[in-house]
């Protein structure tokens, strides 16, 4: 059983928070709210996704899971507007999601749990770095190391937080001190990640105060956020790329 009523805007965040990495995942349902756990297709990137009871106006659930096709509700997603309210009602009978909202009533397949990649481990990472920053800086330096490559290196040296690209030719250097950062955490990292998830991440990491780096060498990455007006936790991890001698 799952009935709920949610604004529109922390629905829309919470579903691109998880399909900015898989287009299908499985949403596990307990009373006390929703999660989803998935990686990417190709074993880069994974995200773990919590929103609780109390970003819904009225929630409603027996433990379960749905299966969804997250581009089509995406596409749903489309028609609302940012001070709708969502109400989402499981027909157990047709099997099927009911999405209303003003006047509109979309009844969408669902998808098969058992069809969808297995849920992934989450491994326990005690990485040595930590930063926290706002998300639109971490996302105005994503958008600048695109012009110039396809992967980005982020690390700490002393007490100075830098994300760094090269291409063929050119390179760019964004660096960030103790001062301009909201905390640090040091230590002497440095690794190089695709600039083609990240920039993926930075749709949802941009509309954040504040993000929870956490970095080791060539470890991968940690990315943490709090969205739907702190009652939802996004957790992206990203291998990193390890050069050849």
């Amino acid at each position: 059983m799952f009935k709920a009523v949610i604004g529109a805007e922390k629905l829309k965040d919470s579903i691109e928070a998880v399909s900015t990495l898989v287009d299908e995942a499985k949403f596990k349902l307990t009373p006390e709210g929703i999660s989803v756990r998935a990686v990417d297709p190709a074993n880069v990137a994974m995200v773990s996704f919590d929103l609780s009871k109390d970003a819904f106006d009225s929630f409603d659930a027996t433990d379960g899971e749905l299966g969804i096709d997250l581009t089509k509700l995406n596409g749903i997603m489309e028609m609302a507007d940012k001070d709708d309210n969502i109400e989402l009602e499981l027909d157990e009978t047709a099997h099927k999601l009911v999405v209303r909202m003003r006047g509109l009533a979309y009844t969408m397949s669902l998808l098969d749990p058992s069809s969808i990649r297995k849920e992934p481990k989450v491994p326990t990472l005690d990485l040595p770095a930590r930063i926290v920053i706002r998300g639109e800086d971490i996302k105005r330096a994503i958008k600048a190391a695109e012009k110039v490559s396809d992967y980005m290196s982020i690390g700490v040296k002393g007490d100075i937080f830098f994300m760094e690209a090269e291409g063929d030719t050119d390179r760019v250097l964004v660096q960030m001190t103790k001062d301009q950062l909201i905390d640090i955490q040091p230590a002497e990292v440095k690794s190089l990640y695709s600039l083609d998830y990240l920039s993926d991440m930075s749709k949802i990491i941009g509309k954040a105060g504040e993000i929870t780096i956490d970095l080791g060498k060539d470890y991968p990455l940690k990315l943490r956020l709090k969205l739907a007006e702190g009652h939802g936790e996004v957790s992206y991890m990203l291998a990193p790329r390890v050069e050849s001698e």
